[in-house]
C-alpha cells in the first residue's frame, strides 16, 4: 500500500473515530483514571469504540468479546496476505507484549482478519503462532467480520482483482481494551514496542 492509500486509510478511520466525540471537552481531567497515561494525539473518545462481536478463534470455535477480552488486550484488525503493514504492525505488538511479559504483566496480542475468504483458522493459528505463543486470531463469516469492524470503526475495502491475490486497504490502529470497561487507548503505527509497552503497562497499573 503507498503512502497516499495509507494516508487516506488513516484519515478515514479517524474521522470515524473523532466522530465519536472530543474526549478532552466530554471529561475534565479529575475524571479520567487513565489520564496520566494518554499521549493526547488522537481527539476522540476511546470509549466509543468497541462493543458486542462474534467470531471464530484459531480452533473453529465461536468466541465472543467477552470470551477474548478477559485482561488487557491488544487488538489490531489485518490480513496475513498482507505484505508488509500487518507483520510489521503485529510484531511490534508482540514484541511489546515480550516486554511486557518481563517486567511480569499479562497482555493478549489479538489479531482479527479482516479476509475471512483466505484467512482460516489453521492459517490464523500459523500467522500468530510466528509472533506470540498467546497471539490470538480470529476470524468469521464476512458479515461477523464487518461487524466486528464496524464496533471498533476500522476501515478496509478489498482491490480490485482477478485472482487470488487481491490485496486489502485497511486501517492499522491497534486497541488496547480492558474487561468491562472496553477499549481505553489507541495506539498508531508510530508507537515503538519499548514506548507501546511502557503505556500499556501504566493503564494496566491505574486499572
Amino acid at each position: 500500500m503507498n503512502r497516499i492509500a495509507l494516508a487516506a486509510v488513516a484519515a478515514a478511520a479517524l474521522a470515524g473515530f473523532i466522530g465519536g466525540g472530543v474526549y478532552l471537552a466530554q471529561r475534565g481531567p479529575g475524571d479520567d483514571r487513565f489520564a496520566q497515561c494518554r499521549t493526547g494525539r488522537i481527539g476522540g473518545d476511546p470509549a466509543q469504540l468497541g462493543g458486542p462481536f462474534t467470531l471464530i478463534d484459531e480452533t473453529g470455535a465461536p468466541v465472543t468479546e467477552a470470551d477474548v477480552i478477559t485482561g488487557p488486550t491488544l487488538i489490531y484488525f489485518g490480513y496475513t496476505f498482507c505484505p508488509d503493514v500487518c507483520p510489521l504492525d503485529n510484531s511490534r505488538n508482540a514484541e511489546a507484549v515480550h516486554l511486557l511479559d518481563g517486567r511480569g504483566y499479562e497482555v493478549r496480542p489479538v489479531f482479527i482478519s479482516i479476509d475471512p475468504a483466505r484467512d482460516t483458522p489453521e492459517l490464523l493459528s500459523e500467522f500468530t503462532g510466528y509472533m506470540h505463543p498467546r497471539m490470538l486470531g480470529l476470524t468469521g463469516t464476512p458479515k461477523q467480520v464487518q461487524a466486528a469492524s464496524r464496533a471498533y470503526r476500522t476501515f478496509y475495502r478489498i482491490q480490485d482483482a482477478d485472482d487470488d491475490y487481491y490485496l486489502i486497504d485497511h486501517s492499522t490502529f491497534t486497541y488496547l481494551a480492558f474487561p468491562d470497561l472496553g477499549v481505553v487507548e489507541v495506539f498508531e503505527r508510530d508507537v515503538t514496542p519499548d514506548e507501546m509497552a511502557e503505556r500499556v503497562a501504566c493503564f494496566v497499573d491505574s486499572f
